[in-house]
């Protein structure tokens, strides 16, 4: 046994086979019936052809079947890929010729996009459709009915020997060009994403994790993200190996008040959400259910991909004040960084401990100096990617050796390290803002600006300035029936922001432009800023 993740997931079963594992919509399966359905379908894909090493999409909404396809491609030993379902045919056509995909498991719903951009892609052989209710027809592709390839194949755990090198790649990005390929070894991934390396007593032993879980009386999480995100694929891995049961959130639209209500019904004990987009809506659900919920059995509320801001943070502990409510760091060409602190200094930003995965380094790739003031780049090494898929240059650019032949991954966030040796996260250096030789990073101005109570959501960005370079630029989604002054914002956050941060110009609209994971689209926030304030194009 190995720190494989279809290994890990098998002594698992082992030992708490006859547990609930999984709830999805109406369907309920114990941690046996699960690996069962997923050893079927790892079959049928074998005798479809599907060989080590090879590439399979998975294109559906939140359901069981996705969970059931991920472990099954653990299991062969074949590379599960994440396909977005919100891509449109130019996005489809390069992800599957990058990815190199043979083979996709997919909603209905999806094949007539996949049979559009099919005659671009010879090597894509081999189809397997999950039923919905779109009515849709087959377009051509000869898919074989999920239920049926798992009817036809065996529930047996009898697979090849497998190696803690196996692959694990998510496709990350989008929001600024096509996405890109980020690959894991398994075990790296187990302990640099999953929990291994922060697990206490320290896990050495793959057996380990089958034991704690067993040992465990197994608790209860929800993830509500998409499943084809890594926050959402890492919280469902991690808890399946601590002998947990997931509850996945299956509705296609984000529904805060049918969250709490699915929150409530199943005794969740533990939630994951991403930053604002979802804080603030279930902040608000919260404030506006007269009857309230019974949200008793919550112990944890986790924000991942995204940092809370502190306005709609401390909401959402006033309403639940006996859960706690806490950020994690991280990212899918990372791994897990820290837990958030709630300090306070002179500069605004999230800031977290520094521990011996993580540091922040300057150009030469040396840890700053706590106290020095200088600012750097958030770093972190041990367990880490591989690198990019089929992206060497990338590759070379974000994952650097040091002069002592020490590899790190630079994702590029700019961080100090204070004399106390926390770390100050100032912001990602592609967004940063620059007015008058002054760097502006966006996360300060946007968390500042979330305090003024007709901000619902917001988006800092810098458009072409004739004399500063850039000016500030706030793409605001207000709160319905509200119009907020750009003077009113500003008289709030002068006393959170020195005078250069300000925004300049105030843009209202509809709605903000998230990922469905609450990734912000800066690109788009920028487009819609210069079409406003000026068009000059940014260098």
């Amino acid at each position: 046994m190995e720190f494989n993740l279809a290994d890990l997931f098998e002594a698992t079963v082992d030992a708490v086979s006859e547990r609930e594992a999984l709830v999805a919509g109406g369907r309920r399966m114990t941690y046996a019936e699960l690996e069962a359905r997923a050893n079927r379908l790892a079959h049928h894909l074998s005798a479809s052809g599907i060989r080590t090493g090879e590439h399979i999409g998975i294109y559906a909404y939140n359901r069981a079947e996705w969970v059931e396809a991920l472990f099954a491609a653990y299991k062969l030993r074949v590379v599960p890929i994440n396909i977005n379902f919100r891509y449109v045919e130019e996005e489809l056509r390069y992800l599957f010729d990058n990815a190199d995909l043979v083979a996709i498991v997919h909603e209905r719903r999806f094949a007539p996009r996949i049979a559009a951009v099919l005659n671009d892609l010879p090597q894509l052989r081999h189809f397997v459709v999950l039923e919905d209710e779109s009515g849709a027809g087959d377009s051509g592709l000869g898919s074989i009915p999920y239920e049926d390839a798992l009817a036809a194949a065996s529930p047996k755990r009898d697979f090849a020997q497998r190696s803690g090198d196996d692959l694990y790649m998510l496709y990350t990005g989008g929001t600024t060009g096509m996405p890109k390929g980020v690959m894991w070894r398994h075990e790296d991934l187990y302990f640099g994403g999953l929990g291994g390396a922060v697990a206490q007593p320290p896990i050495e032993r793959p057996q380990q994790v089958s034991e704690r879980a067993k040992a465990g009386r197994g608790q209860t999480a929800i993830a509500i993200a998409p499943l084809m995100h890594g926050q959402a694929q890492w919280l469902v891995t991690s808890s399946l190996f601590s002998g947990n049961r997931v509850v996945v959130y299956t509705d296609r639209h984000f529904d805060p008040d049918g969250i709490w209500r699915l929150i409530e019904r199943e005794r969740v004990q533990m939630m994951t959400i991403t930053g604002d987009a979802m804080g603030r809506p279930l902040a608000d659900a919260l404030a506006a259910a007269e009857a309230g919920y019974d949200l008793s059995s919550l112990t944890i509320l986790h924000s991942g991909a995204a940092i809370l801001s502190k306005t709609v943070k401390q909401e959402l502990r006033d309403h639940l004040p006996n859960v706690m409510v806490l950020d994690g760091f991280g990212a899918s060409e990372t791994g897990y960084n820290g837990t958030v602190l709630d300090t306070q200094g002179p500069v605004a930003g999230p800031r977290f401990t520094m521990n011996r995965f993580t540091s922040v380094l300057d150009e030469d790739l040396r840890p700053l100096e706590p106290g020095s003031d200088v600012v750097g780049m958030l770093a972190r090494r041990g367990h880490i990617p591989l690198g990019y898929y089929k992206d060497p240059a990338k590759t070379a650019e974000t994952y650097r050796e040091d002069a002592n032949g020490v590899r790190w991954v630079i994702p590029g966030d700019y961080a100090q390290v204070e004399a106390s040796g926390t770390i100050l996260l100032l912001g990602r250096g592609s967004a940063c803002i620059n007015s008058g030789g002054e760097k502006i990073f966006p996360e300060e101005v946007e968390a500042a600006m979330k305090s003024h109570s007709d901000v619902f959501d917001v988006l800092v960005v810098g458009v072409p300035d004739p004399r500063w370079g850039e000016r500030v630029t706030a793409v605001v989604q207000p709160r319905a029936g509200r119009r907020p002054k750009l003077e009113d914002i500003n008289a709030l956050c002068r006393s959170k922001l020195a005078g250069y941060k300000l925004p300049r110009n105030l843009l209202l609209v509809d709605e903000v432009m998230r990922s469905p994971a609450g990734k912000p689209d800066y690109g788009w926030a920028r487009s819609r800023a210069r079409e406003a304030f000026g068009t000059t194009p940014r260098s």
